[in-house]
């Protein structure tokens, strides 16, 4: 019963990653950049998940040694500033359900970054899967077949941006997990961002629709449900069940993320782009199912010995 559940967190905290689309888009009719809807995303959620820990592990909020910062900084400023203003102009320049399919891409990056940062195997699975997502990545930009319409230098350089901001969270955060609990460095990562972002929002420009109800409702609702609620409810299923099964169940987020794309905001996702996208998730499963594989074999190679 406890694993039904943890799937069931899992879903619902990756099908609520999927909606971020929907609250940056409307936050760009009303006129904010990539940049500041970053901004507003990452204070909300860093008032939020301040808040929520307090209310339940206010131990947590202690650094245990000042130099600790320099992990938040990777992760807030190197990964998730850089991560999500790259993901927001992918959505600006071309659509959702483009924009997600390339942040899919970002497991690619964590298996080259570790295997140069932390030596780890580059197995003959791990190349496949490399290759079925540069396979489906050129599907879903319009390369393979080459489509002049689809095709958009800036989305795929924003896009695989993206991607690369996402892995280096996984990447610092890596370090950080030695002394720190992930939701501990969650909230130290939006934290350190909105600090950092805090001095280049133009205030002045922007008072006045930061008092607009309807400003306020997309800019706290990015900060809570897609980011805050999400991420806590993922964290209480990941407790419960394997790494690698709640790998495979996020794979709901870009299926949510193309269909807000498609059906609330009409945006073109051919049959082409669709069977890329499911190119890169089949990837990203590949990997997880054959890790857990390998983990499994090795376990029982250790009892043997």
């Amino acid at each position: 019963m406890l694993v039904n559940k943890a799937f069931i967190y899992i879903l619902i905290g990756a099908a609520l990653w999927g909606t971020i689309g929907f609250y940056v888009k409307n936050l760009y009719t009303y006129g904010f950049t990539p940049m500041e809807v970053v901004t507003l995303r990452v204070w909300t959620s860093a008032f939020i998940l301040v808040l929520y820990l307090l209310c339940t592990t206010p131990r947590s909020l202690k650094l245990h040694k000042i130099t600790d910062i320099k992990y938040f900084i990777g992760t807030g400023v190197f990964s998730i500033v850089f991560f999500n203003y790259c993901m927001f102009t992918a959505i600006e320049i071309s659509s959702i359900p483009v924009a997600t399919a390339l942040l899919y891409t970002g497991p690619t990056f964590v298996t080259i970054f570790s295997y140069f940062l932390f030596k780890e195997p580059l197995t003959r699975i791990k190349i496949i899967a490399l290759f079925i997502t540069l396979f489906g990545t050129s599907l879903v930009v319009g390369l393979i077949p080459f489509d002049k319409e689809a095709f958009k230098l800036g989305s795929m350089i924003f896009g695989i941006g993206s991607a690369v901001g996402y892995a280096l969270y996984s990447i610092f955060s890596k370090y950080a997990l030695r002394k720190y609990t992930s939701l501990t460095i969650t909230t130290f990562t939006f934290l350190t961002a909105a600090i950092a972002l805090t001095p280049f929002f133009p205030y002045k420009e922007k008072a006045g629709l930061l008092i607009e109800l309807e400003v306020l409702l997309y800019a706290f609702g990015l900060g809570l449900l897609p980011t805050a609620v999400a991420y806590i409810i993922y964290t209480h299923g990941l407790n419960q069940t394997e790494a690698s099964k709640a790998s495979i169940l996020t794979t709901v987020e870009p299926v949510v993320a193309t269909l807000i794309g498609i059906f609330i905001f009409q945006e073109a996702f051919s049959f082409i782009q669709m069977l890329g996208m499911a190119a890169i998730i089949a990837a990203v499963i590949i990997v997880q199912v054959y890790n857990k594989r390998d983990n499994h074999i090795a376990d029982n190679q250790k009892i043997r010995a």
